[in-house]
């Protein structure tokens, strides 16, 4: 909005000169994300308080001590991560490029229905939301919509390719099969986020993790220069993702204020679906989705931890886990959840860093 308005009234003056920077441009919705996150923070969570009365509705199988610790604590805490982030990439984002609609989409549309699950949890009372088909059903119509509008914008010589880390030229044409591979990736990651979003702020670092990482390979991706000397796909227009990465790592940064142990609110699956879903879909834009799993290998384990306890769970009747996901099975051993959450904090750190190492070792 700024960048259009200043271009339109005064293109000749230095700060409309400015705004031409995506780095720039960045550091203002970081900024401004951070500011407004933390100003709005303390009267939002007056707000659901005032409207759910006994909070986030806890597991009765979950551990223990979350009966005590966590009862009356509101969730959909993410609505408004959502709104901070929406207002900052207005402000600072150039919409002229189609491909900030395109996550911005993606990221509304998946929180959209990860608000529809937290009320339904908070109307019945019960951990239990949506029918996980009915959820199914509509990640994939969102995913798939997103799927093929990220496949008519991507140039035609990388729409369909997967490419490989630590690989300088080898990339695999997916084809016809890439829609449903790129609905794959922004279902898998807005579903493995929601799945660790279960400790105080045990989710909030790991995305704004991963979102710095995806802020500089959107950038690099987007500038010629640096693309052809990593030799990485270079891909018009992607660089504009780094706002909203920016955005997103400091609206990130001012729920973490609130959210971390012991947490005055949760994110809810309006906030994990809906940024693990935002994610995806800058991976698939950016053409790093095999890198994604590196950055987000945190978000990877308490997936596979849940799949490994339900499939040997059916065919022995015994469970590998004591608790799924993985950070569940810590605390049944005993470990506290600060301890939990800054150990997995520092995996997900180094997880990064290796994900970043791969645009040079190639």
């Amino acid at each position: 909005m700024l960048y259009a308005f200043l271009h339109s009234f005064f293109p000749d003056a230095t700060l409309a000169n400015l705004f031409r920077y995506i780095t720039f441009r960045t550091f203002g919705a970081l900024l401004t994300s951070l500011v407004l996150g933390l100003w709005l923070a303390p009267r939002f969570i007056r707000w659901l308080k005032s409207k759910q009365r006994e909070g986030q509705p806890i597991r009765d199988d979950g551990p223990e001590s979350h009966l005590l610790t966590k009862k009356g604590t509101p969730t959909m805490g993410g609505l408004l991560t959502l709104c901070v982030i929406t207002v900052s990439v207005l402000l600072w984002g150039n919409f002229e490029n189609h491909v900030l609609w395109i996550v911005l989409s993606v990221t509304l549309g998946f929180g959209a229905l990860g608000a529809m699950d937290d009320m339904v949890k908070l109307t019945r009372k019960t951990h239990h939301g949506l029918s996980a088909r009915k959820k199914f059903v509509l990640q994939l119509l969102i995913a798939g919509l997103a799927s093929v509008a990220i496949t008519l914008w991507l140039p035609q010589t990388h729409a369909t390719h997967l490419t490989f880390p630590f690989f300088k030229s080898f990339f695999m044409d997916l084809g016809w099969f890439f829609i449903p591979f790129a609905m794959a990736v922004m279902v898998g990651a807005s579903n493995a986020v929601n799945l660790t979003d279960g400790l105080d702020g045990l989710a909030t670092v790991p995305i704004m993790v991963v979102a710095g990482c995806f802020l500089i390979i959107s950038y690099l991706v987007g500038h010629h220069v640096f693309a052809t000397y990593l030799q990485i796909p270079y891909i018009v227009g992607a660089g504009e993702l780094a706002v909203f990465c920016g955005a997103l790592v400091g609206a990130s940064l001012a729920f973490l204020w609130y959210n971390a142990p012991p947490a005055m609110v949760f994110m809810g699956d309006t906030g994990s679906l809906a940024l693990g879903g935002a994610l995806g879909a800058i991976s698939l834009i950016t053409k790093h989705e095999l890198v994604l799993f590196i950055t987000g290998g945190l978000f990877v384990m308490e997936t596979v931890s849940v799949i490994i306890q339900v499939m040997h769970f059916k065919r022995t009747g015994r469970r590998v886990f004591l608790m799924a996901p993985i950070h569940h099975h810590f605390e049944k051993k005993g470990w506290s959840e600060p301890l939990i959450v800054i150990r997995f904090w520092i995996i997900s750190i180094v997880l990064g860093l290796i994900g970043l190492a791969t645009l040079k070792l190639r």
